[in-house]
């Protein structure tokens, strides 16, 4: 038998950095769901951290949900996490225009 590992479902929006180097979201940009595979390296630390796609396409997370191992297939898994980090009040703001349920 294969070993399991943890697995966590990350929704996220697609982020970018606009001329003054501060990340911000494309508009019409949309809510999607990736998940840790078992070669994702990098920890979770926090909402707003963000992290890489296999494609290299940069998310910001805005909500985790906790996946039982047989169900992970159902989501992409992620490349990797970053250290970096929005802000407080972005992530607050953006979960708000997502209508994302406080945690």
């Amino acid at each position: 038998m294969k070993a399991k590992y943890e697995v966590t479902r990350y929704t996220g929006v697609p982020v970018t950095t606009d001329s003054a180097g501060h990340y911000v979201v494309t508009t019409g940009s949309k809510l999607h769901d990736w998940r840790t595979g078992k070669h994702t390296r990098g920890h979770f630390n926090q909402l707003g951290q963000l992290f890489l796609t296999e494609n290299n396409l940069l998310i910001a997370v805005l909500a985790t949900q906790p996946v039982a191992f047989k169900d992970r297939h159902q989501w992409t898994p992620m490349q990797r996490f970053t250290s970096e980090t929005l802000s407080n009040e972005m992530v607050v703001k953006l979960r708000q225009q997502f209508h994302l349920d406080e945690t």
